[in-house]
């Protein structure tokens, strides 16, 4: 078997331990001002891949202080689509931030790459891309950045994700239970539509496996540092020497 291979983004949530039977009723009016908020940012999140897109060309590199803006972005984005419209597994509301908040229930991070080809970003965000725009399409109900990922939500039909949410706070309504095995497919699916978000971004190379990886945490480490490399044992003295 092949080993499986870290994924660059790294997309986690938990249910929280109690959860309203109604609030997810009027979440998505609760999260109108991040919707107004989110609509701006994602005009910036345009404005700066398309930046990108020629420093990568002639630099070979994304821009440190860019990269975390748009990372910061679908942070945020993250955060409020989990509370409102993407498994709804939280009543938290989220924190107008694009920083991390190691405490909420949804976290969202990407790994910065050190160097990026300078020929796939002619091609990637279209043509390599376009098999993965079809799998979320069915997925978010949208194409390339839509649905969940690229609008700052809102319910949109059609795709698998807010049926089964909706199905799961209906189970919710009237078992008083968030359906742990709908819960972790739904983040399986999140999780595959954050990668070719990412993907489309121009923010990595690393092409998004056609793998449902399951569950509210990653299930693979985040590549780690070499290690130093260590000398070999003395070899004892003998007495001849």
């Amino acid at each position: 078997m092949l080993p499986v291979t870290a994924s660059p983004v790294r997309i986690e949530a938990s249910v929280d331990a109690r959860l309203s039977r109604w609030l997810w009723l009027v979440k998505w009016l609760l999260a109108i001002p991040h919707y107004i908020v989110l609509f701006f940012l994602w005009i910036g999140v345009v404005l700066v891949t398309v930046i990108a897109f020629f420093a990568i060309l002639f630099t070979a590199r994304y821009p440190r202080s860019l990269f975390d803006f748009s990372v910061g972005v679908l942070r945020w984005n993250w955060r409020v689509s989990y509370y409102a419209h993407t498994a709804l597994g939280t009543d938290r509301y989220p924190p107008f931030t694009l920083a991390d908040v190691p405490d909420y229930p949804a976290r969202f991070d990407v790994a910065y790459p050190a160097r990026l080809s300078r020929g796939l970003v002619l091609v990637k965000w279209w043509l390599l891309a376009i098999p993965q725009y079809i799998v979320v399409a069915m997925f978010a109900g949208g194409w390339g950045w839509g649905g969940d990922w690229g609008d700052g939500g809102g319910w949109r039909g059609g795709g698998l994700m807010p049926f089964l949410s909706l199905v799961a706070v209906v189970v919710l309504l009237f078992t008083a239970r968030y359906p742990r095995h709908l819960f972790d497919f739904l983040m399986g699916l999140a999780r595959w539509v954050a990668r070719v978000t990412v993907y489309a971004a121009l923010m990595t190379d690393q092409y998004p496996p056609f793998r449902l990886d399951t569950g509210g945490q990653e299930s693979t480490p985040g590549p780690q540092p070499d290690s130093p490399p260590t000398a070999p044992p003395a070899s004892p003295m003998t007495k001849g020497e």
